[in-house]
């Protein structure tokens, strides 16, 4: 197993007690379309922890079928503008490089939100550390662990 993807599964058992089962994939789950493919499930089922800054940094984990309503996130954040967060502003804040970002686990408590489409479904997979491995996990799991709202922020 890759040392980050080992790293999240170690950080989330030692935080919320939990096993994590890691799926590495080498030919790589970097979009959406990618991860359902390689996982043999729906995109909307990827759920993709997508970093933003609206007057901080915060997590959406969007459904792999939507595409987060910028306007809609800063009009949600009480600011004027979001705007995806640069990958050393992930990095340095999250802990983790864009592409492998799980939903929680993160270095700094920031923020997240959960595209409340991801709610309808059982199961979801969402990244686990790198952008060749990813985990699945059900909607109310990241809610409690990343503590998110669930919100429409979509478009």
């Amino acid at each position: 197993m890759h040392e980050r993807a080992a790293e999240f599964k170690r950080q989330a058992e030692a935080s919320f007690g939990i096993e994590v089962a890691v799926h590495e994939f080498p030919e790589g789950t970097k979009t959406a379309a990618d991860a359902a493919a390689v996982v043999g499930c729906d995109l909307a089922q990827i759920a993709s922890a997508l970093a933003f800054v609206a007057d901080r940094l915060v997590v959406v984990v969007t459904s792999g079928t939507n595409r987060v309503d910028t306007a809609a996130l800063a009009a949600l954040r009480g600011v004027e503008d979001a705007r995806m967060a640069t990958p050393e502003e992930v990095s340095t804040t999250l802990g983790w490089s864009i592409g492998g970002v799980p939903p929680f686990c993160h270095d700094t408590g920031v923020p997240v939100y959960l595209d409340e489409t991801l709610t309808g479904h059982e199961t979801v997979w969402a990244a686990a550390g790198t952008p060749e491995a990813v985990f699945p996990v059900r909607p109310a799991q990241i809610v409690t662990h990343a503590d998110a709202d669930p919100v429409d922020v979509v478009e």
